[in-house]
């Protein structure tokens, strides 16, 4: 009898739970031998806590009482149980956890059998390609070196960031950070962050909000955060640490968990392990591989301190910068701090960011201790040692989710969620209280010079996952809309117009806006309007933005030539306004002839 039919035996006799799905004694599908993934029932939550004080439960079900978590082998099986864990086997993801990766009919790139998921390799590619192809918007970084390529035997890899913004408008300028694949086995995050960056690229000058998002912000994006880990999990290894091999040596377990390694209360509270082969081992001193110092190095380069050295001293109101730290899975939304249940001096603005990415992506909400102590994580180093908001999100339901899922899902969930968070980097403890300014747009796509196009903008007070608690709402107070360039232009700002309730009155969390916007003195061309919103408690919330497409009539163009119009100004305009052939010989004979 194998160990783990004695287990499964010995638990079904004592009541500690059962391997079969649907209760069902029969073990032949079940593998004999480990790794397993299963459900530990846990009976508190400081139960809890030690489990995850020597590896990480892939997610916690609360309501039904059990963490998901990985079982190397029948001792180590036996050893929950023997700590008072009810276990029970997750059977499609064992199967997961132990399919090797096989590409398909037909696939040429990506991780075999996930062609949406870019390899590091691919990644790179895609990113040196950016920068390459549109060098006033794009900068790939060299940051530092992967264990191996410093140690070897492996080639290693270089840390790359990928910092977008226009180079050729004026800062300082607040920044959104964002670190994907820290562990290797959680596919969907790089290319979550290589898609936002294309999709910033791509939309610039085409997108309101892409446009002035890089023109007047940064984002920074450190696709690959463990290179030489991420190459071992393409492959199908459960590779959730670096690879040092130093530590747990020469085995699958070696390496330092990178999300237990950074310095801001390392090895404080229960939440890592010493051991060397554990998953969530800390390293043997803060801040001990070169991929948490060259992170911590470049998070300091770009962001200034703006926190006090005790662990209650706040960020001030106005602090700039967002931080995250993306993983998978759980569907979570996470904030400061997780080493244990210590609240954040900034925490009511942290909570209130929160449940507002949460309203994009539809995750659960919560501080990040709230089912178990993590200590030594970069999103707690972000916040404690900078006083940079900071935030980690638990993306989808699986380390090796399906392409199908991260394109109907993942991808179009977290788009949303990305673009706020580097809206909200200007003033992230203040803006977020404020409502938001959606379904920006003009009632024509072009509109003639001197003529008036009408401006309308939906704005909302309520955009607040409250699945955790309630964010408070408040009517709109005001509207606003600026011309040319945003509120905090640093040549100055245009002046503050109004827009005006449609039905009459502010006096809801929700209202529709509109304004006469006068063309007359604006120049031909494409114009960035800015519109925010003020609610009740008189916070402003983020900017959104329409273009304006302002061009010259026919009438007012031969009003202007030859003084201000050109020929070439005219040809278009003849063609539109005359489109059959003799009509435009017509049109431009009196062209001509006057």
């Amino acid at each position: 009898m194998t160990w783990a039919r004695f287990g499964w035996m010995l638990a079904s006799v004592c009541g500690l739970g059962l391997w079969a799905q649907h209760n069902n004694p029969d073990l032949v599908d079940i593998p004999e031998e480990g790794p397993w993934v299963v459900r530990a029932y846990y009976a508190d939550k400081s139960q809890l806590q030690s489990l995850a004080g020597d590896r990480e439960p892939w997610l916690v079900d609360e309501a039904a009482g059990f963490a998901v978590v990985a079982v190397r082998d029948a001792v180590d099986y036996d050893a929950l149980i023997g700590r008072g864990f009810l276990l029970e086997v997750d059977l499609d993801r064992t199967g997961a956890l132990r399919g090797p990766r096989v590409a398909l009919k037909g696939q040429t790139s990506g991780i075999p059998g996930f062609p949406c998921y870019p390899t590091v390799e691919e990644t790179f590619d895609i990113a040196a390609g950016l920068a390459a192809d549109y060098p006033d918007l794009a900068r790939w970084i060299d940051i530092g070196d992967s264990w191996e390529k410093i140690n070897g035997p492996g080639p290693g890899y270089d840390l790359m960031v990928l910092a977008l913004g226009n180079q050729t408008t004026p800062g300082p300028k607040p920044k959104l950070f964002a670190m994907t694949s820290m562990h290797a086995r959680e596919y969907t995050p790089a290319p979550l962050a290589t898609r936002f960056a294309q999709h910033l690229i791509d939309g610039y000058g085409m997108d309101a909000d892409a446009t002035w998002l890089l023109d007047h912000h940064e984002i920074h994006l450190l696709l690959q955060a463990n290179p030489d880990g991420r190459k071992r999990a393409e492959a199908g290894d459960s590779w959730r640490k670096n690879a040092n091999n130093l530590h747990c040596a020469n085995s699958d377990d070696r390496g330092v968990d990178l999300n237990r390694n950074f310095p801001f209360m390392w090895n404080c509270c229960g939440g890592s392990s010493g051991l060397a082969c554990s998953e969530v081992y800390r390293g043997p001193a803060a801040a001990s591989e070169p991929e948490t110092q060259a992170v911590q190095n470049y998070l300091r380069s770009i962001f200034a301190d703006q926190r006090g050295p005790d662990l209650g001293d706040p960020a001030p109101e106005d602090a700039t910068g967002v931080y995250l730290d993306i993983h998978s899975f759980s569907e979570l939304v996470l904030w400061p701090y997780g080493f244990n249940a210590t609240s954040a001096p900034n925490g009511v603005a942290l909570q209130t960011l929160g449940r507002k990415l949460a309203f994009f992506n539809g995750y659960r909400p919560e501080k990040s201790s709230v089912s178990f102590n993590v200590d030594g994580a970069s999103d707690d180093f972000a916040y404690g040692d900078l006083g940079v908001a900071a935030y980690t999100f638990e993306l989808g339901t699986s380390f090796f989710q399906s392409c199908a899922q991260f394109e109907s899902r993942i991808w179009p969930d977290n788009l949303p969620a990305l673009m706020y968070a580097a809206k909200a980097a200007r003033a992230p403890y203040l803006d977020p209280a404020g409502p938001d300014a959606r379904d920006v747009s003009f009632d024509v796509a072009v509109v003639s010079a001197g003529d008036v196009a009408t401006l309308t903008a939906t704005i909302d007070d309520t955009r607040y996952n409250n699945a955790n608690g309630v964010e408070p709402s408040q009517n709109i107070a005001a509207v606003e809309y600026y011309l040319g360039a945003p509120p905090w232009s640093p040549g100055g700002a245009p002046p503050a117009l109004p827009l005006e309730p449609v039905d009459g009155a502010f006096d809801e969390p929700v209202e529709v806006a509109a304004a006469q916007v006068d063309t007359a003195g604006l120049t031909v061309g494409r114009h960035l309007v800015f519109v925010r919103g003020q609610d009740a408690d008189g916070n402003w919330g983020p900017v959104s933005a329409a273009f304006l497409q302002v061009e010259l009539s026919l009438a007012n163009a031969l009003t202007l030539w030859p003084d201000q119009a050109t020929v070439l100004d005219l040809i278009p305009l003849i063609n539109r306004a005359a489109p059959s052939l003799d009509s435009q010989k017509s049109a431009a004979t009196r062209l001509l002839v006057d």
